[in-house]
């Protein structure tokens, strides 16, 4: 079959809804008064990336479970809206809602609703390999029922990707994921020690490339062996919202992979993506442009390439080389 789509996205597809609280966590009291109001609006972790990957350029196709429900129809809105193919596979359960509570730094809380989902949930292994083989690459989120897919995707031949989000290292649940993509995202919220772990995840797994997303210290690097210090990237304006930094790093560094960069820039572009991404309030959903993305330039304070605790060099001014 010949190759239709860039990059296949399997799973996280629902809808938030967002309420502004004075600080988080957010002490007890009987009641609040949400001035800036309380929207739902579509997008989940899958949502997001689809999102990014097509205002960059690639074609997109997502696969996920989607109720008939109001929730469904704002998720089926969204990508109408924005082009991106869309596969939804009835979900009796309805489809997938959470909650995100946002304090004035941007930092969230997120409430999922873990009722709307069985234990018994597949996609039709027929239309996942079809869809998988007319992609030139598959993001699988971690979403249920991802993970029943994973052997059927490797059948495939075609690259993989996940996002691990907060993963302490230790949760099995992750572990499939993390040991089936050849390149792994995930944040280093949660790891007491992030070197250890990227390198635990190469090590067991076929991760050619494993990035752990740090926030405002940049993100770790694990490329061919080699651990890279990747440094953050200012904000283009004041940050209001966190949510979606990590699908825009990871839709940002997998446009590098697909148009033939090396992996230090592509995960600048992440970098780029991802700070793009907290400037943009959680009742949006907008992703950074191509120009945008190709035309940040910025310098870097100080960032570093490691190998264990070792620094092997010191990187100049400006972004990862070309």
């Amino acid at each position: 079959m010949s190759t239709r789509t860039d990059v296949l996205v399997l799973g996280g597809a629902g809808v938030d809804t967002i309420v502004h609280v004075p600080e988080l966590p957010l002490p007890y009291a009987d009641s609040y008064m949400i001035d800036s109001g309380i929207r739902t609006r579509a997008g989940q972790t899958g949502d997001f990336v689809a999102l990014g990957l097509s205002a960059l350029g690639l074609r997109t196709h997502h696969l996920d479970l989607l109720g008939e429900d109001p929730e469904g129809d704002l998720v089926r809105a969204l990508h109408e809206e924005r082009g991106i193919a869309l596969t939804a596979i009835p979900q009796p359960a309805g489809t997938k809602r959470a909650v995100n509570l946002v304090g004035p730094d941007g930092r969230r809380l997120s409430l999922y609703d873990t009722s709307r989902a069985r234990a018994a949930d597949r996609f039709p292994e027929p239309l996942v390999r079809s869809l998988a083989a007319a992609s030139r690459h598959v993001h699988v989120t971690i979403t249920q029922p991802c993970a029943h897919a994973l052997p059927v995707l490797r059948e495939t031949g075609v690259p993989l990707s996940t996002d691990l989000h907060d993963w302490d290292g230790e949760n099995p649940y992750h572990e499939p994921f993390a040991l089936a993509a050849d390149i792994v995202f995930l944040s280093a919220t949660a790891l007491s020690d992030p070197e250890r772990t990227v390198r635990r995840i190469a090590e067991r797994g076929r991760a050619r490339v494993v990035v752990a997303t740090a926030g405002a210290d940049g993100a770790y690097l694990l490329a061919d062996g080699e651990l890279t210090r990747i440094p953050a990237a200012p904000p283009p304006g004041p940050v209001v919202d966190s949510n979606g930094a990590g699908d825009a790093f990871a839709a940002a560094f997998l446009f590098g992979r697909l148009t033939g960069r090396p992996a230090a820039r592509c995960a600048w572009y992440g970098a780029v993506a991802g700070a793009y991404a907290c400037t943009v309030p959680a009742t949006r959903t907008a992703a950074i442009g191509r120009d945008e993305l190709l035309g940040a330039r910025v310098d870097d304070p100080g960032g570093a390439a490691l190998a264990g605790h070792q620094v092997l060099r010191r990187a100049g001014h400006g972004p990862p080389p070309a």
